[in-house]
């Protein structure tokens, strides 16, 4: 851009950028104004301050063309970089070969992607600094905006700024990024005379008033009103009628209309596909389409040079308002010839391919429809739900059929439904349902269901109105509309935890359903100490045959596997869906796959990340009005705060829970509710509280109906009964718990159940029974998995070796259960540990709090593995963190043990009593 004149009246902007360009530390900044305020022209600025300076500058911009497109901006701003990514590792390198369609597999979430994307920016930044430059960000396609504010939110660790702006009229995702901003307001008066009179310096005095008071301190408007009316363009207009950046495309559009029908015909097929503006082009190996013979928008100042291409010919528009100028002039039919030839161009692109089809189709045509119908399938399996809703409606639109234009607009509502777009879904709903006549169609039902359980938690007319639809259901009903009808009521079923609203499904499941999910779905959600033997094995052919990845599927699959214990073995495709799906796709879906995330967590010993992706789930639930999630998610929080000994938050979460719930008869979340009363009163040593609430959930000796929590809590009720007396109730327990199968179902119930049989083994007349139980339960291999579980087996077993008089074989079981107690935050199991321990005979003295002390439960951890030669990417990939997150620990564990370097680390754990992994 040839203008090398100084910027006016921005001294204050150049200043704060030129900070961020020399900055020493990697951060980000949001510039933000109104269109034509010098936005385009700062970042400029920015990126020729960087190249000075010897730095690397990268650099992408949005477009309206493709704000439907899942991941092409990112695909634009990583473009330049791609060639490095030979230097990334495979797993890195496959995560952009998937989202930009090189290669076919499962997309990677958003933090994956985005942990993939700050380890290719460090490598490009290894040798020189990196500037970023993101113009028009608020064109950005809602995936891409995703992970540019993941990464614009750790740059910390990295030689990389980034400077982003977008248009304050205008909202888009970054508007809740939490980056810094850099306001970009209208210019001062002087500035914005300065700027006139030095390129219109011969403008007559009342010329001159008119376009300053026109232009009300707005550079482009500056510049191009005195154009304009020195070619006459504004005659017989209004402006003041008009927003300013209405005015200028007008202005841009006058000098359009006097191009040759061809030269405008070249630009719009250039605008409707994306092509980039300023230094911003787009990347070279997207089939974008490249202008030829356009030597008088040249000349019209309407194009400019590809300064920013690398050295490859083209050219770009001037401004983003030569954009939308040329598509506000341009005729319906010119539009759809753009188009038809756009789709030509990108027929290797289902979904460009299918966007500029479906935009160069009139009339009903039932196969643009077809492709509209793959290419929103494609969307979802990319974490594109959102735009999927877009596809299927365009697709009901061009369906010559009413049955086939119901059906799609059904699908539409329904994906629309698992992206928590409810108002969108029964506006669909409605439209469907008009076109057949009904108000009452199963997608009508589907709908109108999903809001009363979601947002009210009515599970009883939900039901009732699900399983009505079902049985009345004709004969030639698509399969698809039957499946989903059917998993609907599965899950209302699940969350009612009535055993006669179970028994009217599974009449219903035995009478109608055929698909081999739904039978698997309501052994796995339903009464599955009855019906949950060999379940386990399904879930996992299920798995392995999920081909094409749509985010409903492996959210349920996901459900079915944690009831069943499988959810482990998924551990990553789980949280991989989770993360993709939260930002713009199947948010529904993302909501139930975080609590998968977190109950995971919660087994396998991460509470510390457990809570966390807890307040992200309560943020993203709360955000989408989402009331039965939401109550779920505090009762998870409170189930770890119970076990943590915080009595006042796990109290609070069992009160809403149950205040909420037990009105509304969802009886999972009052049983939720008492499994945190149960862990409140046994992390308290209240056993006779504790037994109170885990026989309220199921009697001794038997197992509640199609109660979940009847069969997690088999320890809760044992132990509590143990230890107040009742050996008679727990042995029952114990017993029925072996008897009923549960060791069948999963290994886990497995080890529940071998460990209840040893806590209730009669150690009076004969211990080699209950010293060979015990022996069998800390043995079990399912027991490393649940390490909270396996600590309190390992307490009971340390009592009864210290009644045994094995006093030295206690003191080693019970150091175990306080080195797991104390790791996980447990600290009321861990006293209770550590006085058994006393009484076993060690010297547990409470020495003055060292720095080891203070350190949080996972920064301990994080340490500990330290300090037994894992890198920051190998502890990363154990406990699911980022290598960047890892350090971030690392430094602010040093200072609290008083070293300054990672060689001192196990030293100073030895010194405060803790064991080393590996060492």
């Amino acid at each position: 851009m040839a203008d090398e004149r100084p910027i006016v009246g921005r001294d204050a902007e150049l200043a704060e950028l030129s900070r961020l360009a020399a900055s020493p530390d990697g951060r980000a900044l949001l510039l933000r104004g109104e269109a034509g305020v010098g936005k385009s022209v700062l970042l400029d600025a920015a990126a020729a301050h960087a190249t000075a300076l010897g730095h690397r500058v990268v650099r992408a911009a949005g477009v309206e063309a493709e704000t439907q497109l899942p991941f092409a901006g990112l695909h634009q701003l990583l473009y330049p970089l791609l060639p490095g990514a030979a230097g990334l590792d495979r797993v890195t390198r496959a995560a952009f070969d998937t989202v930009f369609g090189r290669t076919t597999g499962e997309a990677p979430s958003v933090m994956a992607l985005g942990i993939a994307v700050l380890d290719l920016l460090a490598l490009a930044s290894g040798d020189v600094p990196l500037l970023v430059v993101v113009d028009d960000a608020h064109w950005f396609d809602p995936q891409s905006a995703e992970v540019g504010r993941f990464i614009a939110r750790r740059l910390s660790a990295h030689a990389v700024r980034m400077a982003i702006g977008v248009r304050e009229d205008i909202p888009s995702a970054w508007d809740a990024a939490g980056l810094p901003e850099l306001a970009v307001p209208p210019l001062e008066a002087a500035a914005a005379a300065t700027l006139l009179d030095t390129h219109a310096p011969h403008l007559p005095e009342a010329v001159r008033r008119q376009v300053l008071e026109q232009a009300q301190g707005n550079p482009l408007a500056l510049l191009e009103l005195p154009r304009a009316l020195d070619e006459g363009t504004t005659r017989g207009a209004e402006p003041g009628e008009l927003p300013l950046s209405r005015r200028l495309e007008h202005l841009y559009g006058d000098r359009i209309k006097t191009l040759a029908p061809g030269e405008r015909a070249e630009l719009l097929r250039a605008a409707l596909d994306g092509v980039g503006t300023g230094a911003s082009p787009s990347p070279a190996d997207r089939a974008r389409y490249r202008m030829s013979e356009v030597d008088g928008a040249l000349a019209a100042g309407l194009l400019t040079p590809d300064t920013a291409g690398g050295g490859r010919a083209g050219l770009v528009f001037r401004h983003p308002l030569v954009r939308s100028a040329l598509l506000q002039s341009a005729t319906p039919n010119e539009r759809r010839a753009a188009h038809t030839e756009l789709a030509r161009l990108h027929r290797a692109d289902i979904e460009r391919h299918a966007a500029h089809l479906a935009a160069a189709t009139v009339d009903p045509d039932e196969a643009v429809a077809v492709v509209l119908e793959r290419a929103a399938r494609s969307a979802t399996a990319r974490g594109g739900a959102a735009s999927a809703v877009a596809l299927l409606t365009r697709a009901a639109e061009l369906s010559p059929g009413a049955a086939e234009r119901s059906r799609r607009l059904g699908d539409a509502a329904y994906v629309a439904a698992q992206s928590a777009l409810l108002d969108q879904a029964q506006e669909l709903r409605e439209a469907s349902d008009r076109l057949v006549g009904t108000h009452q169609s199963p997608t009508a039902v589907i709908t109108s269901a999903y809001a009363a359980l979601y947002q009210d938690g009515d599970v009883r007319s939900a039901h009732r109105r699900v399983a009505a639809a079902l049985e009345s259901l004709p004969a030639d009903t698509s399969e698809e509309i039957r499946t989903r009808l059917f998993n609907l009521l599965l899950a209302i079923s699940l969350f009612s935890a009535d055993p006669d609203l179970w028994s009217v499904t599974d009449t219903l499941v035995d009478i109608a359903a055929t698909e081999p999910s739904t039978l698997l779905y309501r052994d796995a959600f339903g009464d599955v100490a009855r019906r949950g033997a060999g379940a386990r094995e399904r879930v996992q052919d299920a798995f392995a045959r999920l081909g094409e990845e749509q985010p409903w599927d492996v959210m349920r699959l996901g459900v079915a596997a944690y009831y069943l214990d499988a959810l482990g073995d998924h551990r990553p495709l789980v949280r991989r869906v989770a993360d993709r799906e939260a930002g713009s796709g199947a948010v529904t879906n993302a909501m139930t796959l975080l609590q998968l995330v977190m109950l995971d967590q919660i087994n396998s010993g991460a509470w510390e990340a457990a809570e966390h992706t807890g307040k992200r789930g309560l943020e993203l639930t709360a955000a989408h009005g989402y009331a039965l999630f939401e109550h779920q998610y505090h009762g998870f929080l409170g189930l770890i705060a119970a076990w943590r000994g915080d009595t006042e938050r796990a109290t609070a979460a069992l009160n809403r829970l149950d205040r909420w719930a037990r009105p509304r008869g969802v009886g999972h979340l009052t049983q939720l509710a008492e499994a945190i009363g149960a862990a409140t009163h046994l992390t308290a040593g209240d056993f006779e509280g504790a037994y109170a609430y885990a026989s309220g959930l199921t009697a001794p000796g038997a197992f509640t109906p199609c109660s979940q929590q009847a069969v997690r809590t088999l320890l809760d009720l044992v132990e509590s009964a143990v230890h107040t007396g009742r050996a008679d109730q727990a042995r029952a327990h114990a017993l029925a718990a072996r008897d009923q199968g549960l060791p069948a179902i999963s290994p886990h119930l497995d080890f529940l159940t071998a460990a209840a049989l040893a806590m209730t083994a009669d150690d009076t007349a004969d211990d080699t029974g209950a010293r060979a139980a015990f022996e069998r339960a800390v043995a079990h291999p399912a027991g490393v998995e649940f390490p909270f579980e396996l600590a309190r087996v390992r307490l009971a077993q340390g009592m009864w070796l210290r009644r045994a008089r094995e006093r030295a074989a206690a003191r080693t079981v019970f150091e175990e259960a306080v080195e797991t107690f104390e790791r996980l935050g447990a600290q009321p199991w861990a006293r209770r540990a550590r006085a058994e321990l006393r009484a076993a005979g060690a010297a547990v003295g409470r020495a003055a709090e060292s720095g080891a002390d203070t350190l949080t439960a996972q920064e301990r951890q994080i340490a500990e593995l330290a300090a037994s030669g894992l890198s920051n990417k190998e502890i990363g990939a154990r406990l699911f963190l980022s290598p960047r997150t890892v350090g971030a620990h690392l430094y602010r564990v040093f200072p609290k043990l008083g070293i300054s370097s990672r060689a001192s680390l196990r030293d100073a754990l030895a010194q405060a009593g803790h064991s080393i992994e590996g060492g």
